[in-house]
């Protein structure tokens, strides 16, 4: 299975970008996030020329989220059971079961400031998510949540800590919100990086920081034991974050070989 996350900050103005890509690249199975497409809006009929099927749960504001895949999608539910709300929920999560892997697709809030509400909203999203996939494991399946989750793991995961002082990304509560995910029994399904430090997956828009390399590493794909033994390569494709109108995210690509369950009779 090659399995994708990106977030791609409005999937009709990426349109020609995401075609493009998914027609290069060939996932398997394609998370996204940041849609802001009302779900009668979803260019279904172009991603299905690709030969992909499509979920998608958004309101058409913010957020919103997405699964595509050609090798099924089975068993969709959006968002999840005790899901916060800010007031009410948004659509931040959606997940399916693709060739025998659950799959999970989501955006995390955005928490704002450590002073905001949004960030008290931003843990107990979290908290919330935790109790859901615990739930979901103890159905046996593969399991893999991706997305974006606004969360730099370790300081590694920045381009300058000190300019991440009292903002929101890194605060200790957070990667403790990110370790309590891994304490279910996942793994950071990390990018290998030719050289140097794990490679960066968002970088803002203004003053060239994408140039410069000053990102951040906050989209992921955490994984349960049996397809986190099955990745066989991550990356980060940089080349979707160039060019002319591209999204502020780059998309990591995961190979994994998993092998089918053969059932005794």
């Amino acid at each position: 299975m090659r399995l994708a996350t990106w977030n791609v900050n409005s999937v009709k103005a990426r349109l020609p970008r995401l075609l493009e890509w998914l027609a290069d690249t060939g996932p398997d199975v394609v998370c996204l996030q940041e849609t802001k497409c009302p779900d009668g809006a979803f260019p279904v009929g172009e991603v299905g020329e690709l030969g992909y099927t499509v979920a998608s749960h958004s309101d058409g504001r913010w957020n919103g989220v997405a699964i595509l895949s050609r090798v099924g999608l089975d068993d969709v539910r959006v968002g999840f059971a005790g899901e916060p709300g800010f007031p009410d929920p948004e659509a931040r999560a959606i997940s399916a079961t693709c060739d025998g892997v659950r799959v999970w697709s989501v955006y995390v809030p955005n928490g704002r400031t450590p002073e905001d509400p949004h960030y008290a909203y931003k843990l107990a999203w979290f908290a919330a998510l935790r109790d859901a996939l615990e739930a979901e494991l103890a159905a046996g399946l593969p399991l893999t949540v991706c997305g974006d989750f606004n969360v730099a793991p370790t300081d590694a995961d920045v381009w300058d800590p000190a300019v991440f002082i009292h903002s929101t990304h890194v605060t200790p509560a957070e990667r403790a919100a990110l370790a309590a995910l891994r304490d279910l029994g996942l793994s950071d399904v990390v990018p290998t990086p030719m050289k140097g430090p794990h490679p960066f997956t968002y970088w803002d828009y203004r003053a060239g920081m994408f140039h410069q390399n000053k990102g951040m590493r906050i989209d992921l794909v955490y994984a349960s034991a049996p397809f986190a033994r099955a990745v066989r390569s991550a990356y980060v494709d940089r080349e979707a974050r160039k060019g002319k109108g591209p999204s502020d995210h780059a998309p990591i690509v995961v190979d994994a070989e998993l092998i089918p369950v053969v059932e005794a009779f």
